[in-house]
């Protein structure tokens, strides 16, 4: 154990040593300006490029600068997004959206996985320039000859630098702009013409070249970005009240979750569990002979942190659930709750690693007025650099038995730095590995885990029920938040069972399901979900009753299917039209229209030309009937222009417009998710 005095928290000299030696995974400040054009508030960037903004493969990324300059000549803007391997992709140019701002805006898709950058240049135009001014002065008569032979001059600038074969264009454009014999309309418009312009787009004239950059974003796997989330207990399965199942039967349960379309099966610590102070069913202080405890109070006789729980089977046993689940086309995500049972080996060896009270017992974990008494806290100012050491460890032996996702249990109850550097450490030797912080925290706290490297984050969604709030939850996290951090949205967890769900009836499953699966390209279900479970322990709870973290709970879904009672069909088309639009893949790109009845939400996304519109109700008791006002720009259409959509839930197709009637029954389809189709209705 510690050996500084009992009660008085004080961190060892080796803990002082370590935060104060640990080196920074933040990066050299990215060159604000150089140049001569003002570059400014540039994004996506993360505490002013010190860290990478977020980014997967496949993913849409827009970036945007306020750039302006002296005067009133043409101003041309790039993105040059820079690879993994240090080349430059070819500049993207950038276009005004607020003139009067000085904003511009590019999109880029990165390809592949890796530290990407991107920089901003900006550069004198000096062919927009004079078509500017050439384009006013000439038809009124003023400076003609002067401006077609500056025209020519800029022009033959051009061409110089340009390939011969893109070159014949602009040689033609000099030599009409020279000739007296054509009419003054004709050899403004040879100046001025398509050809030209096009070749000036693949190779523009750029002076006074200003950069500002590189700018770090680093691209994940898409599973970062995009994926399906199931999570259950594999002591459930096959068990009865009082005996575990195993892992061989939870791989069982396998081809359901993979035929409802989910990516990844998410398992709750299988670690073995802690007998002392042990809790009984419903969170109890009185455990019977067969009460299995919580798998968060990790570790016993029989192992800690890096041993599967006897009762589930052996490690050849989760080898073969690993393998399985591949085989089936999905992922393993693991928990990694960083805590300990009093009898985990990490306290019985005397590891320094928790926190002593004044008595010289170690305290339990307490968050006020909870209390986990089957919990030890770790302490990170003792031995930080063996907790560092022995916390790698233990993700390698996963990893190396196939884990290549981890769930990550209360990360913001541990240091920041301490998942710098871990995160950092794991992202160097195994970039693919993606970690989630389970953080229901302030949203500070949130910002800092996903800063430092954790690819996903818990969120706010399971409490957002509310048009204005999910609103505006959706803008802070597709705007602001989206160079940062990645949401997960998951329905519900073993912890958080909303008042909505106990008392919204079957519809309100079916409303949060669609909610989750479209506003986010990652979400979650916890398993008794798709059963419409929904009893808390007491009123004013989101605790289950017979809470799975305390008991086993075999579910018979095969006589629910029979039955009916089961939302997996609709789970299952969720998951399918995720899969088939890319437009649902994307947070990026969401925008909310307008709907007269506060308990209706719309909004739309894009990718490409795949465009989606999600209505949805939000009261799962009655029918709703509305008018929508669509954005139709933010669609790429004109006001009155009408178009045809199809519902990808019934099969069926409209013809809409700006303005729109819709009535939604939460009891035979509490949403339209429609495809807008190409083309004029």
């Amino acid at each position: 154990m510690s050996t500084y005095p009992p009660g008085s928290g004080a961190p060892s000299a080796a803990g002082e040593e370590f935060w104060a030696a640990l080196p920074s995974a933040s990066l050299p400040v990215p060159d604000l300006i150089s140049g001569r054009f003002p570059i400014m508030d540039v994004s996506p960037t993360v505490e002013s490029g010190r860290r990478p903004a977020k980014a997967a493969v496949g993913e849409l990324i827009t970036v945007e600068a306020t750039v302006v300059r002296e005067g009133h000549d043409a101003l041309g803007v790039d993105v040059v997004p820079i690879r993994p391997d240090g080349t430059r992709a070819l500049p993207v140019p950038m276009v005004p959206t607020n003139p009067g701002l000085g904003r511009w805006l590019a999109t880029m898709r990165p390809d592949t996985e890796g530290m990407w950058g991107f920089t901003i240049e900006a550069w004198s135009d000096p062919y927009g320039t004079w078509t500017h001014r050439a384009e006013v002065k000439i038809p009124a008569g003023v400076d003609v000859e002067l401006e077609f032979e500056e025209g020519a001059l800029v022009l033959s600038r051009a061409a110089e630098g340009m390939p011969a074969s893109t070159r014949e264009p602009l040689l033609a454009a000099i030599a009409a702009l020279r000739n007296t014999d054509l009419p003054e309309e004709a050899r403004l418009a040879a100046g001025t013409g398509r050809k030209v312009r096009d070749a000036l787009a693949r190779h523009p004239l750029r002076d006074l070249v200003t950069a500002s950059g590189p700018w770090p974003l680093f691209v994940d796997r898409r599973r970062a970005l995009f994926g399906a989330w199931y999570e259950f207990f594999p002591r459930s399965e096959g068990a009865t009240a009082t005996k575990s199942g195993t892992l061989s039967q939870a791989a069982e349960r396998l081809p359901a979750i993979a035929d409802m379309g989910f990516d990844v099966v998410y398992l709750p610590p299988i670690h073995p569990i802690g007998t002392i102070n042990r809790k009984g069913a419903n969170n109890t202080l009185d455990p019977g002979p067969d009460d299995p405890g919580s798998p968060w109070a990790i570790g016993s006789a029989a192992g800690g942190h890096e041993a599967v729980h006897p009762d589930l089977g052996t490690i050849k046993d989760f080898d073969a659930f690993v393998a399985r689940t591949r085989a089936l086309g999905m992922e393993v995500a693991l928990d990694f709750a960083l805590q300990a049972a009093p009898d985990h080996p990490w306290a019985t060896a005397g590891k320094p690693w928790f926190l002593l009270r004044a008595d010289g017992t170690i305290a339990y974990a307490e968050n006020p007025p909870k209390k986990y008494q089957d919990i030890y806290p770790m302490w990170f100012d003792g031995d930080p650099a063996g907790l560092l050491k022995e916390s790698l460890r233990i993700l390698h032996h996963w990893m190396d038995h196939g884990v290549r996702i981890f769930r990550v249990d209360n990360p913001h109850t541990k240091p920041v730095r301490f998942w710098d550097a871990l995160l950092g450490e794991i992202r160097r030797t195994d970039p693919d590995v993606l970690f989630l912080a389970e953080a229901f925290t302030k949203p500070p706290m949130m910002r800092a885990l996903a800063e430092v490297g954790f690819h996903q984050s818990y969120t706010y969604f399971t409490w957002r029920n509310e048009k204005w709030e999910l609103e505006q939850y959706l803008h802070y996290l597709a705007g602001e938040a989206a160079a940062y951090m990645r949401p997960n949205f998951f329905t519900n967890t073993p912890d958080i069972l909303h008042a909505y769900l106990q008392y919204g009836g079957p519809a309100a499953f079916a409303i949060r399901a669609t909610l989750a699966a479209t506003l986010a390209p990652t979400y979650g279900v916890y398993s008794g979900f798709e059963l419409f479970e929904h009893v808390a322990v007491k009123p004013g709870s989101e605790e289950y009753l017979d809470t799975e973290k305390f008991s086993y709970r075999p579910r018979d879904y095969a006589a629910a299917e029979a039955a009916g009672t089961t939302l997996a069909p609709y789970l299952t088309r969720l998951n399918d039209i995720r899969r088939r639009h890319p437009a649902l893949q994307q947070l990026r790109t969401i925008t909310f229209h307008h709907v007269e009845d506060e308990n209706i939400i719309a909004f739309s996304k894009q990718d490409g030309d795949d465009t989606v519109i999600v209505v949805c109700t939000l009261d799962p008791h009655a029918a709703r009937e509305s008018v929508i006002h669509l954005n139709m720009p933010a669609l790429g259409m004109d006001w009155h222009e009408s178009f045809r959509v199809r519902d990808e839930i019934t099969n069926t197709n409209f013809e809409w417009r700006e303005h729109n009637f819709i009535r939604l029954d939460p009891h035979v389809h509490c949403a339209h998710i429609l495809h807008l189709r190409q083309g004029a209705a």
